[in-house]
């Protein structure tokens, strides 16, 4: 399993971002999560089994899946964490 834990900032709350991360990754079948923080970045822990699909996932996201949203810093770290059965977003 494939997984990483993405931290995201920019214009990336109060745009559609959790949405259009959502849409993306059940495009992809990808599962995880993706959670607004309190210091204006979103957080996504994602997870595949094809590393292709979770590339391309982590690709969308630095070009932001939210059109009205913009990306100005990316870390990508890997992760471990506990498999999730589907893709939620959190608060």
């Amino acid at each position: 399993m494939n997984k990483v834990r993405l931290s995201v900032t920019g214009r990336v709350q109060g745009v559609g971002f959790r949405y259009a991360t959502h849409q993306l990754a059940k495009r992809l079948d990808i599962r995880g999560t993706v959670k607004n923080e309190d210091d204006g970045s979103v957080t996504i822990e994602a997870q595949s089994e094809n590393k292709l699909k979770l590339q391309t996932f982590i690709s969308a996201i630095r070009k932001s899946p939210a059109p009205f949203g913009r990306v100005d810093y990316l870390d990508v770290k890997l992760a471990n964490f506990s498999d999730f059965d589907d893709f939620n977003m959190l608060n």
